[in-house]
């Protein structure tokens, strides 16, 4: 551990031995997608509910009602949509909220959506301690497993954070991907200190969040400042640039967030535009990691 305490006195080894710890590998965008699409379409839900509030200590009763909105109303509305276009999509749970919800949690399962690993309770992870953040990864999929009876093959971490263990306890886990980190639009290798892990990345970015458009906090000066229809302007024309490329769009939202009556039509309206596109392949996050894996160049 480097005794320099400003980064400008940082010898070469400390400051690339930081940017090398974890670092994208080979890009794995394959020649084609299933039925000769153009491009495929993952779509995801963070689904924080409680938890956002309980990973801190909290008990805001106020903050507590937004999270239990996601479950009675956002959840419901989203599965709604997702039944009535015929579209898998996949589902990043808490172990927590699984407990609270089980029944939820088995429904996204059970209607041939992915749940994958979000956190024991969407815990900041990047300030653990190493034995503590592996234990909580290892119980979180053990719990997803126990209540959905499907074994998780991927992880996101809470508020896509990343400790210089992270990458380490998801490899040795055998889990397929991540899906937290921003290096490329398409899927990647993720290397640790110089090695392929064999673990793969399939990006995520803020851009494509509703949760940074929308947030609010009541104490503080974070406010929503983007209107609605400006979100999905953005959110098409990410998808546009996508299908011209033949790659990947991916798009991250949330329950209490995108599940409001005024919002979910962003959804909606995207979905409607992908599909008179044309030439798109929905699907999971696993399932697209699977093919680019396989078909990549």
């Amino acid at each position: 551990m480097s005794t320099e305490t400003n980064p400008w006195e940082w010898s070469e080894d400390t400051w690339r031995g930081r940017v090398n710890h974890v670092r994208a590998g080979r890009a794995l965008r394959p020649e084609s997608w299933p039925g000769g699409a153009r491009c495929a379409v993952a779509l995801s839900f963070d689904v924080d509910h409680e938890t956002n509030e309980l990973r801190d200590g909290a008990q805001s009763i106020g903050r507590l009602s937004q999270g239990q909105y996601g479950n009675r109303q956002g959840v419901p509305r989203i599965m709604d949509l997702l039944r009535r276009h015929d579209i898998p999509a996949s589902f990043y749970v808490p172990a927590v909220v699984a407990m609270l919800y089980p029944e939820e949690a088995r429904a996204f399962v059970a209607e041939g959506h992915e749940v994958g690993i979000h956190g024991w309770i969407h815990e900041r992870n990047s300030v653990l301690p190493e034995p503590v953040e592996r234990d909580l990864q290892m119980r979180s999929a053990d719990a997803l497993e126990k209540i959905t009876g499907a074994r998780p093959v991927g992880i996101r971490t809470p508020s896509w954070d990343f400790s210089d263990a992270t990458l380490a306890i998801t490899r040795d886990m055998g889990l397929l991907y991540d899906s937290s980190l921003m290096a490329d639009v398409d899927c990647y290798e993720l290397h640790l200190a110089g090695e392929n892990t064999g673990v793969v990345e399939l990006p995520v970015e803020w851009i494509r969040d509703d949760a940074v458009y929308f947030n609010m906090a009541r104490f503080a000066a974070l406010r929503p400042y983007t209107p609605p229809e400006a979100v999905f302007d953005i959110f098409r024309r990410e998808f546009d640039a996508a299908w011209a490329e033949g790659g990947l769009f991916q798009l991250t939202m949330h329950p209490h967030v995108t599940g409001y009556r005024s919002r979910i039509w962003i959804l909606e309206a995207l979905v409607e535009h992908i599909r008179a596109k044309g030439g798109a392949w929905f699907a999971t996050h696993a399932d697209i990691v699977r093919h680019a894996k396989a078909h990549a160049d």
